[in-house]
This record gives structure tokens, sequence and C-alpha cells, in this order.
């Protein structure tokens, strides 16, 4: 267990709320690498989807004369974005709170899911509700960019267009329920090496000629996302040719998902997780076998709404002050 530095102890209130909240994984369905940025990042486009593989967080908050934050998590992470997330909330919400974390890791760290991503968010989404101050999503956005550049994305939630580094988010048609098996191969694929190997070039321009081709097909999915099957799509995850030819090991389990039935079968992410979209949830869940125990997850995909249904179901009666309900 953590504490930040400056806890101290401090007297027990009747304001003291506890809450369970779901902290969900996503997927980039689609993921286009453009020109490096002169701020260091590189220009993005990704289409994100959430799923319903996901951590538990428990939260108990009460209000406090110095504020004390607390973690416990199933699993030892030097630079919890859970805290960093409470701090900056609790910064903004100009007030003092004692909040102690429960963290249940299910999420495969490292892996391209958006685990510490989504945990980040969770905590700016409840904070403000158990405190009854919300925050303007905006200055929620803004942020969760300081945490991570899919922090944002877990503040909507369902089907969504990413642009720049992946903080510009504009609302997709949400996705049928798709069922889907995701491998975690707990191979260390390090993000800035994924980058490095793309040479990307530095460019003050939106588009180049060179990259006229990757926009136009990235621009035909997302018009049509949602009126044909997924398998008729050209997805594309920029990251695979480099991260496959130091990993052979990933290809080899996104062509297993392929002669699963899976399609299409790709890398999440920078990786190192890959997942297969199947027809059913049966072949979904019979898939599992191919793989080693507790290596496979089979999942479904959560749209918008019943993600922020979930959300306001978690929060209670907080949720009337939470960002879902504007």
């Amino acid at each position: 267990m953590r504490k930040s530095p400056d806890a101290t102890s401090f007297p027990s209130s009747n304001t003291k709320v506890r809450v369970t909240v779901p902290s969900f994984a996503k997927l980039n369905l689609d993921l286009r690498v453009l020109s490096k940025r002169s701020d260091g990042y590189h220009d993005l486009r990704t289409i994100f989807q959430t799923i319903s593989l996901k951590d538990s967080l428990r939260i108990d908050f009460d209000f406090a004369k110095r504020t004390q934050i607390e973690l416990d998590s199933s699993i030892d992470i030097a630079d919890n974005l859970v805290v960093r997330a409470a701090k900056l909330i609790l910064e903004a919400l100009k007030l003092k709170a004692h909040v102690r974390f429960v963290l249940k890791k299910q999420i495969p760290m490292g892996a391209g899911l958006g685990g510490g991503s989504s945990n980040a968010a969770a905590v700016l989404i409840a904070l403000p509700a158990l405190a009854g101050k919300p925050l303007p999503f905006a200055q929620l956005s803004a942020l969760g960019e300081t945490l991570g550049s899919d922090v944002p994305f877990f503040l909507h939630g369902g089907t969504a267009l990413g642009l720049g580094r992946g903080t510009e988010l504009y609302p997709l048609p949400d996705l049928p329920q798709h069922h889907a098996l995701v491998v975690s191969t707990g191979i260390h694929v390090s993000t800035a090496e994924a980058y490095k190997s793309l040479g990307r070039s530095v460019t003050n321009a939106l588009t180049s000629e060179e990259e006229s081709p990757i926009l136009r097909e990235f621009q035909a999915i997302a018009w049509s996302l949602n009126r044909a099957p997924l398998a008729q799509f050209p997805f594309k995850n920029h990251f695979e040719p480099a991260v496959f030819q130091s990993h052979p090991e990933l290809a080899a389990v996104v062509r297993k998902l392929r002669k699963l039935g899976a399609k299409p079968a790709m890398m999440t992410g920078s990786g190192s997780a890959v997942f297969g979209v199947f027809e059913t949830k049966v072949q979904a869940q019979q898939s599992t076998r191919a793989f080693r125990d507790g290596r496979a997850y089979p999942v479904r995909f959560v749209d918008r709404r019943r993600y922020q249904a979930l959300w306001r179901s978690a929060l209670g009666t907080a949720a009337e002050a939470s960002c879902f309900t504007r």
C-alpha cells in the first residue's frame, strides 16, 4: 500500500462514501501513424473501441482537513496513474479529502489495451461525482491528456475516432456487440522503440502526398464502419510490421486467430496484445482452448450507451454529479 507524501491522519466524519467502479479496456480497430510532430509526438488516426474486459476500482471518499491518498493494488505498479489522477482532480476541485483506492487488475499491463489510462479516467470520472462538484468535460479531457494520450477516450467509451495524439476525439456510430478474443502474450514491446522503428520524419504539414493514400483508406473505413461486416474492412495497424519482425511469436498468434476463423485479427496499440473478432460468442469462447490458460480473454464490444449506463449504475446517487449526466 502506498500513501502520498502529504498523508496525515484526520478525524472521521459522516460524509464518507464507497463505490466500486469499472475500468474497461480498449482495442484499436485501426491505427495509422502519420508524420512525427514538432512536439515529439506523432500524428495518429485511430478507431477506438471499448470492450468488456475490465479492472475493478473501489473508492472510499471522505472530505478531510488534509489530503490523504492510499492505494492498494493487486499488482505492484511503480508509477500508478490512479494516484496521479487523484492528486490532479483534488487540486482542480480545490478540496482536501481522504481517498482510498483498492484496484483489482484484470487488464494485462503493457499490452496496448489501455489499462493504466482507463484506471486514470475512472478516477477523473468518479471523484468529482463523489465530491458533488462536477467539472466541465473539456477540463476533464485536458487533465486526462496530461496523464496519457488514451485517457480522454475513456471519458466517453464506445466507438470513437482519435486524431492527433489520439486525444482529439469524435464519436463514431456505435458498432454492434461483436464478440472477440484478446490474447495477452506477456511479451514486452517498447512503445518508444515501436515509434522509432517507423522512421517517421518531422513535418508541419497536416498531410503529405505520401500520406494521402493512407488517409483516403482510413476515411473510407471511418465513413462506412457501421454499414458492413467488420471482416470486409482493410484494417491496419502500422506498428505490426516492425513489431512482428522483432517478435515473430506475435505474428504467429495473429495467424492462429485467423485459422480459428477470426476476421479481423490484429495487434492493438503498439502491442503486445492481439485480438480477433468472431462471428459468434461460442466461436470466441471455444477459441480460448488454442491458447495457454489465463492468456486468452473472450470479450464483447461495449457501446457508448452501455458504457455510460454501467458507470451511472456504479456511481449510484453520486451519478447525478457525474460527467455522464450533462
